[in-house]
């Protein structure tokens, strides 16, 4: 069974950073791209950035040069640095398992952390 278990997240104030994991288990972790998405407060899904199995990285305009997407495929764990926070990153953040490349679409998701970035 496909698992995807995030930890992180919470409230941080603008400028400031936090770092989500998320823990995966029932597939081969090396071997498919992850992505990081988001929903903001009456939006819809946003992507973040992917990972290719090999660390090859990906990220929408608005994060880059803030957030840096990694991971570790001994521990089978994928992570998302966030510097900079801005009010508008404020959102639910999901990981995502993807169905192959980093051009695949989502088959498995995390439960969900809240990030919310306000003074």
């Amino acid at each position: 069974e496909v698992q995807l278990v995030e930890s992180g997240g919470g409230l941080v104030q603008p400028g400031g950073s936090l770092r989500f994991s998320c823990a995966a288990s029932g597939f081969t972790f090396s071997s498919y791209a992850m992505s990081w998405v988001r929903q903001a407060p009456g939006k819809g899904l946003e992507w973040v950035s992917v990972s290719s199995g090999g660390g090859s990285t990906r990220y929408v305009d608005s994060v880059k040069g803030r957030f840096t997407i990694s991971r570790d495929n001994a521990r089978n764990t994928l992570y998302l640095q966030m510097n900079s926070l801005k009010p508008e990153d404020t959102a639910v953040y999901y990981c995502a398992k993807l169905t192959g490349s980093i051009y695949g679409i989502p088959d498995y998701w995390g439960q969900g952390t809240q990030v919310t970035v306000s003074s």
